[in-house]
């Protein structure tokens, strides 16, 4: 073990002289300023984190939501995502974007509906909330199922993704093998969310959000003003450019018009789980509700989350996306000028670092640096999150249920580390980040609807949930590596490629409706628990209401009128405010000053009716 450990560190220290010879002092000085900064808050708050798994995986739940918000901020600020949205704007356009962007509404109608629901529900993980909703056995291997499912296997998916990006970014922009990146970046990494816990990534978080946000917008203003792009006036009127800057797709082309719209707005931001974006709230946006220090700081960090991640945030990308179309405006001329590529690395995504390399010392160590914060705020909010999963919700309850709080911490410790190992390993067999964004959407297909159903309807039941996890991933199968789905979908096939995906959540659908009916519904103990303690209300409960008052059992615990439609109303009136403020930005940036300023007045009316809005709701955040 100690030769193991001894090899280990030798190999860390000669990549990294091998970077510092690529970099500046001042570069070097500003990134190892940050892994020094993070590892020492890792090691601080070390010593509270360790007491239980209350504090380890949720920090005594007294978060307040500023700090939540700004970390669910920086955990979506992933290095993987700029890698993404350039693949996306350079095969697309800009308004490919919109495969990404749908999940507003779903993301809003987490703060307005189910924000508050999830801090009633008093859970320490999403999972648990299985055998709080649900009963017997079917629950029981639902939630262990599920903690395997999600915190494994869709998991290390997601943290390959981001590790994958950051692979890239070390071979164009320094150099580095895949394997050095990897172990570099991973190291530093596992061992402060091992030790850290949650707090310890909530609060390096604060830290990562604003280098982060500095590194993207420096980098953006620095390439446009490059000779070769020549200013944003000239970026904008580009021959190559040109066919890629329409937010809303084009109308003359069918496919593509349906295919990044209308079935991301129709179908997908209800119907498909995808971390961060999960219908009815989940994973580790659904943690930090949790952690927060009542409903209504989770409402305020739900919503200040949204509103940065989709108004905001993309525009520095979209704009260095849009500018490699001119420095580099096909494959040919990345594999040319970065040979050192690999052939299977080698895709649109990798023209965001090439972009990067142009920048001067000092803001080439801040971008580094802010790549570094996207990769370590990510990759350890996924290990934190994928560990309380196995923890809380398999070893505690499949393993060892007598466990002490200090045993099920080194546990989650352990789980931390072979969660960084597996999604390592995977991450250099990938080759871009759409490939596994698809691949991730498409096993979501069709469970969606359940998580949004299960709080207002009685009637669904674990077997509901368990028959849309095994249809849609069966049929995803199916129709995506076999011969069967491409006699359906593929060139000359029966139906149009855009219709894959409404297949996969037509079908599933069906499946766990069917399931729902044929199999017997929790018993009135279960269900009378769940209403009394979270008070969801509405029309879907009545049944449930009439016979436990027939049974003389009061579950009614509020006189409030039921806030739902409030925020199905707040949830639309948010959309088009945020919206409306990515696309005044958007025609700002282009030039299209009278478009904005008209959006910019739109952005005012709905404040104001959202915020009038907001208060009936819960009042305010603040």
């Amino acid at each position: 073990m100690n030769i193991l450990h001894n090899t280990l560190l030798i190999y860390i220290g000669q990549k990294i002289n091998y970077i510092m010879i690529s970099l500046s002092n001042f570069d070097f000085t500003i990134i190892f300023s940050l892994f020094a900064v993070i590892l020492a808050i890792g090691i601080y708050v070390g010593k509270t984190s360790g007491k239980n798994t209350n504090q380890y995986f949720l920090s005594g739940r007294n978060m307040p939501w500023w700090l939540l918000g700004l970390s669910m901020v920086a955990t979506t600020f992933s290095t993987d995502t700029p890698n993404l949205v350039t693949d996306i704007v350079r095969t697309d356009g800009v308004s490919g974007n919109w495969v990404w962007w749908a999940f507003l509404v779903t993301g809003l109608l987490t703060v307005f509906v189910y924000a508050k629901l999830w801090r009633k529900s008093g859970v320490n993980t999403d999972i648990e909330f299985y055998e709080l909703r649900y009963g017997g056995k079917p629950a029981r291997f639902l939630r262990s199922f599920r903690a395997v499912y999600l915190g494994i296997i869709f998991n290390v998916l997601a943290m390959a993704g981001v590790t994958l990006a950051a692979i890239k970014i070390g071979q164009v922009m320094l150099g580095l093998d895949p394997l050095a990146t990897v172990v570099i970046a991973g190291f530093i990494t596992v061992v402060f969310s091992a030790i850290g816990g949650f707090k310890g990534v909530v609060y390096t978080d604060f830290i990562l959000f604003f280098v982060a946000m500095a590194g993207a917008f420096g980098a953006a203003y620095y390439i446009v003003g490059l000779p070769e792009v020549g200013g944003l006036e000239n970026l904008i009127a580009h021959e190559n450019v040109k066919d890629k800057l329409n937010i809303l797709p084009s109308l003359d082309d069918t496919e593509t018009f349906i295919t990044l719209l209308i079935i991301p707005l129709a179908v997908q931001w209800w119907s498909s789980w995808y971390p961060g974006s999960e219908p009815g709230g989940g994973g580790y946006v659904a943690q930090r509700m949790l952690a927060a220090k009542d409903e209504n700081h989770a409402i305020g960090a739900t919503f200040f989350y949204n509103i940065m991640h989709y108004a905001l945030r993309p525009w520095p990308w979209i704009i260095v996306a849009l500018a490699s179309l001119i420095l580099y405006p096909d494959l040919a001329s990345i594999q040319e000028a970065f040979p050192m590529v690999t052939e299977d690395k080698l895709g649109h995504d990798l023209a965001y670092s090439a972009m990067l390399t142009k920048l001067p010392s000092g803001l080439l160590g801040l971008v580094l640096a802010s790549l570094a914060a996207a990769y370590m705020s990510t990759i350890s909010t996924h290990l934190n999150w994928g560990a309380s999963y196995v923890v809380n919700d398999f070893y505690k309850q499949q393993i060892n249920s007598e466990a002490s709080e200090k045993h099920l911490v080194n546990i989650g410790r352990i789980t931390t580390v072979i969660l960084m190992i597996v999604s390592s390993l995977i991450a250099l067999s990938l080759t871009n980040a759409l490939q596994l964004f698809e691949i991730i959407i498409m096993f979501g297909a069709g469970t969606g609807l359940i998580f949004i159903l299960r709080w207002f309807w009685w009637r669904i039941n674990a077997w509901t949930e368990i028959s849309a996890m095994i249809a849609s991933g069966v049929i995803s199968i199916l129709l995506t590596f076999t011969t069967f789905g491409n006699a359906l979908f593929d060139v000359g096939g029966i139906f149009p490629g855009y219709m894959k995906y409404p297949f996969v959540v037509f079908c599933s659908s069906i499946i766990w409706l069917v399931v729902t009916f044929l199999t017997a519904p929790e018993n009135d103990k279960v269900l009378f628990a769940f209403y009394s303690k979270t008070q969801p209300g509405g029309p879907g409960w009545k049944k449930i209401l009439m016979r436990a008052d027939k049974a003389k059992i009061s579950i009614i615990k509020t006189t409030e009128k039921w806030s739902v439609p409030n925020g199905i109303l707040a949830m639309i009136l948010g959309c088009i405010l945020i919206y409306s403020t990515m696309f005044a930005i958007g025609n700002y940036i282009y030039g299209e000053y009278f478009i904005a300023i008209v959006l910019t007045f739109i952005v005012l009316v709905f404040s104001f009716l959202l915020l009038k809005i907001w208060k009936k709701i819960k009042g305010t955040v603040l």
